[in-house]
């Protein structure tokens, strides 16, 4: 057997930056000459004020880019009521995050830094430290909320109170001898976005446009709507280990990728597949989902990365971006500290005519009224019917759930709140000065799937409100027990809170922080009928696959 030629490439090269910037700083950074080369020398707390910039921003601005895939979802004649609803409360949302005191999603997430130090960059300090100070300083000093969980025991864990730890990976990279620089991506990831990521180990046999397609339709409907659609959605397909095609499943899904090659060759790189990606949204058009309720826009646009294999392996990595799409680039060169350019002026994507715009009835629900005046009214409407809810909610999620099962399990009875009010499944940011509420969107309602035959029974958690499908046994306990969920819009946290939500009060466990038990007072809340009490579930007719067949392209491209 001949000896190949030695060939090199980076697994995934990109090419140009063109990431708009803007200059944040020329201080803290400064170059000198030795042994014929340019270093440049970076003070540790350029990496702290650099961090704490880019937090905040992506807490609150969104990309060009992005905003106009929103505002194209409005104008396309295509599109359902229920997809135009869930575009324009997106785009109204991010207009009043970019006021820059609510964050845009009240799960302001992990915060995930990816460094790139070139040979030439000097910190003299630990630079993971102090990028971790910066994050540090955007959570605790920005309305932003606290979710990262320190193990205390293999089975207990508390609050960390600050967002730490962040996750910080820093890489050494080549570069220019007389252009050294330190490029980033900051990303902040929800758990609702984080919890879709999946990696599925496959084999050669999936390696076909017939049954990639089928199985592309089966896993990419599974996604749901609990993470906030429409999604930016990211496939990989091949990886030298399970965890890079996952990892870069996440970078793409980020378009931190978009500018790789798109085609392979045997140097062995990961390339773009335009044409499958292409195919990919097409699929998705199809199955109904649409921007969370209906329609066609169940994501703005597919990544489909082809990467190199062992023999044996074959992992397929699928991740999203949710409608909080929040990262950005920055870097530090000899010219100063860049962070990239978000949209700060996002009304430019507002249309002027709204009303008009939705078309459809909406049906107002009054929560003041007992509970069997409410689910009565309800019954009345078949699922995806649009509501405006007005009056009192409970707002319970997961610890404040799992402490209420262990009264009913003690023989205890349903406490009244959970009687008498709908829940909503959700997690406040904290409260700015002078505001009812901090931004306060809809969690997974998935994750209190297993509580409702119970509750229900027990006379409770009959109207339940949050974000995305749920599993066959709610749909059962609701029809059993003349039970309701519905759906809310996964996203507007800052609209929610600035326009609906008009008071704020702990009912229950206030040690619990955002875990506690709350009542709000809600105004015009929009919702869906997503389960109601006859058995029908919207999203089961959406989770059924569609035989598919695609084309085969030439070899070729290979």
């Amino acid at each position: 057997m001949t000896t190949p030629d030695f060939l090199y490439s980076d697994l995934l090269p990109t090419g140009a930056d063109e990431t708009p910037y803007r200059l944040l700083t020329t201080e803290g950074v400064s170059t000198f000459e030795a042994g014929g080369r340019t270093f440049l020398q970076v003070e540790p707390d350029v990496l702290r004020m650099l961090t704490a910039e880019a937090m905040h921003d992506i807490s609150h601005y969104l990309r060009p880019a992005h905003l106009s895939q929103l505002r194209k979802i409005i104008d396309d004649p295509e599109s359902s009521g229920n997809d135009r609803f869930v575009a324009l409360d997106l785009l109204k949302n991010v207009n009043i995050s970019a006021g820059g005191i609510l964050p845009m999603c009240q799960d302001t997430g992990t915060a995930i830094v990816m460094g790139k130090k070139s040979e030439g960059v000097l910190t003299g300090a630990d630079d993971a430290e102090w990028i971790s100070r910066g994050v540090f300083d955007a959570y605790t000093k920005l309305n932003l909320r606290y979710s990262q969980l320190a193990p205390i025991t293999m089975w207990d864990e508390k609050n960390t109170g600050s967002n730490l730890p962040a996750q910080v990976e820093l890489y050494s990279t080549a570069a220019d001898p007389a252009h050294p620089a330190y490029k980033f991506l900051f990303m902040a990831k929800g758990g609702g976005s984080a919890n879709k990521s999946f990696l599925f180990q496959e084999t050669k046999a999936i390696l076909n446009p017939t049954r990639m397609l089928e199985f592309l339709d089966e896993k990419i409907r599974s996604l749901g709507t609990a993470a906030c659609p429409p999604y930016h959605l990211a496939v990989v397909i091949g990886g030298t280990s399970a965890e890079f095609a996952l990892k870069t499943a996440k970078y793409a899904s980020a378009h931190y990728l978009d500018a790789l090659p798109t085609t392979g060759s045997m140097a062995a790189h990961g390339f773009r597949d335009v044409e499958l990606e292409q195919e990919v949204f097409k699929l998705t058009q199809s199955f109904g989902i649409g921007a969370q309720f209906g329609g066609k826009y169940f994501c703005h646009d597919v990544r489909v990365i082809r990467l190199p294999r062992h023999g044996a392996s074959c992992p397929v990595a699928i991740a999203v971006s949710c409608s909080a799409d929040r990262q950005a680039l920055a870097k530090i060169t000899p010219e100063g500290v860049f962070l990239e350019q978000l949209e700060r002026e996002p009304a430019q994507y507002l249309p002027e005519q709204t009303d008009a715009i939705l078309g459809g009835d909406v049906v107002q629900v009054d929560l003041n009224r007992p509970m069997s005046e409410i689910r009565e009214e309800l019954s009345k409407y078949p699922v995806k019917t649009r509501l405006s809810l007005t009056g009192p909610l409970v707002v319970a999620r997961d610890i404040a759930h799992a402490k209420i099962k262990e009264r009913l399990d003690a023989g205890e009875e349903m406490p009244q709140y959970l009687r008498e009010m709908a829940v909503y499944y959700a997690g406040p940011a904290k409260t700015p000065d002078g505001y009812a509420s901090g931004s306060f969107g809809p969690t997974t309602a998935g994750r209190m799937d297993s509580y409702v035959d119970q509750f229900q029974a027990a006379g409770g958690s009959f109207v339940m409100l949050a974000k995305g499908n749920r599993s066959a046994q709610v749909t059962k306990a609701c029809k059993e027990h003349g039970g309701f969920y519905l759906g809310s819009i996964g996203g507007p946290a800052a609209r929610l809170a600035l326009d609906c939500i008009k008071s704020v009060e702990v009912l229950e466990y206030p040690e619990l922080g955002m875990e506690a038990v709350w009542k709000i007072e809600v105004e015009n809340f929009p919702a869906f009928i997503v389960v109601d009490d006859k058995g029908n579930d919207f999203f089961a007719e959406t989770q059924k696959p569609i035989a598919l067949r695609v084309r085969t392209r030439s070899a070729e491209r290979v």
